[in-house]
């Protein structure tokens, strides 16, 4: 799948306009603050229908306006090309001929004309991998960051994971609001559905897991070359032998054991939501005494596997059902990188003719000019421009 062209109206500190990409990969260079980031967030927003730094619509509109239109247009491999539209309180007609609508505080997202209401769809059609910063967190930071990580995985790789998903968190909330409310009648019957929807997820999981665990060392040692392996573990809040008992009745059994504990504190202190995923060394937790350069890289790692454990879904479908690699968005990965291990993070990403659109972001001051290939299209971007860098 590669986006052929983006058009952005009134979207953060963008100039509205419509920008070529029909390239599979695409280098914006420029100074901080002048917009590349927010292309990225952009075309990220045509993916999932939302951005990728958190719940912050109300701030993406330009200074002065009511909301924000993107819409592209890109091909899907074997598939006719299709058109996106995102619009938030405004409305885009021709782009020649902008026409500004108030809505209230309504978005609208469709496809091919079509407005979609659950972005689930969206990420059956056009789906994006994005490496930014604020990975740093997916190995540094607490569980819940490294579980949103996953589940992100899992779901780009099954839609029937989000729909399970959803339903534990809706067990979950049911659940914890019987603690606190000392409904504990209720809780019998809330604790069958908390376990069926629970132990799809910790079985979705553990699957997701024998995928990442040895590609995820073997791509870690081919750049970061510690000479010792890093590993990945997972480790389920529920014992493994009662999330494998067919009969359920174990689980549940375990859960009244637990619920004492439960009443006092009010919430629900296992499920899949206190499930850990934790880097190791030498037996002990990576993440307690890494460096930061190490820690970002664990951050990469993931992402590249995330991309590739999509694309392999794809080419071994037995039906051809939409993109075989998602867009990669890359924000300054490369910056805090050494030569060496830049070339061979480089290694690992899919390469040109294989069919993944590579979106890069480059300071003016990196070698980016030694990254550039036949097919690259280059913008330099200042004050929410982009000018051809052939045009320099």
């Amino acid at each position: 799948m590669s986006f052929r062209k983006v058009r952005v109206a009134s979207f953060r500190n963008l100039a509205d306009a419509e920008i070529p990409t029909d390239s599979e990969q695409i280098f914006l260079v420029g100074e901080n603050g002048q917009g590349k980031t927010n292309f990225l967030e952009a075309l990220y927003y045509l993916c999932y229908g939302s951005s990728f730094r958190g719940q912050v619509d109300p701030l993406i509109p330009a200074k002065g306006a009511d909301g924000f239109a993107l819409h592209a247009l890109w091909s899907n491999g074997e598939q006719e090309s299709n058109e996106a539209q995102v619009a938030d309180e405004v409305q885009a007609q021709p782009y020649d001929e902008l026409a500004v609508v108030m809505s209230g505080h309504s978005k609208e997202i469709s496809l091919n004309g079509k407005t979609l209401r659950d972005r689930k769809e969206l990420v059956a059609h056009n789906p994006a991998v994005i490496f930014c910063h604020e990975d740093f967190s997916f190995a540094a930071g607490d569980p819940e960051r490294r579980r949103f990580f996953f589940d992100q995985c899992a779901g780009m790789l099954s839609l029937g994971y989000i729909d399970t998903l959803r339903s534990y968190k809706r067990a979950l909330k049911q659940r914890n609001a019987a603690l606190k409310e000392s409904a504990y009648e209720m809780l019998d019957a809330l604790d069958l559905q908390y376990v069926r929807h629970g132990r799809e997820l910790m079985e979705e999981r553990r699957r997701l897991f024998e995928s990442f665990k040895d590609p995820f060392s073997e791509a870690y040692e081919h750049v970061a070359m510690l000479g010792e392996p890093v590993t990945l573990d997972y480790m389920p809040s529920w014992p493994q032998d009662l999330i494998e008992d067919p009969s359920e009745e174990g689980l549940l059994a375990y859960l009244r054991r637990r619920r004492p504990e439960e009443v006092i504190l009010g919430t629900s202190r296992t499920g899949p939501h206190r499930d850990k995923w934790i880097f190791r060394s030498k037996g002990e937790n990576f993440a307690e005494k890494a460096s930061t350069g190490q820690l970002r890289l664990i951050s990469l790692v993931l992402r590249i596997l995330q991309a590739r454990l999509y694309g392999q879904k794809q080419r071994t479908a037995s039906v051809w059902a939409g993109p075989r690699w998602p867009v990669l968005l890359l924000d300054d990965v490369l910056l805090e990188l050494d030569v060496g291990r830049r070339r061979r993070l480089l290694e690992l990403l899919p390469a040109t003719g294989e069919g993944a659109q590579r979106f890069f972001t480059f300071l003016p001051e990196e070698p980016w000019q030694d990254y550039v290939d036949r097919s690259t299209l280059v913008y330099r971007v200042r004050d929410g421009r982009f000018e051809s860098q052939k045009s320099l």
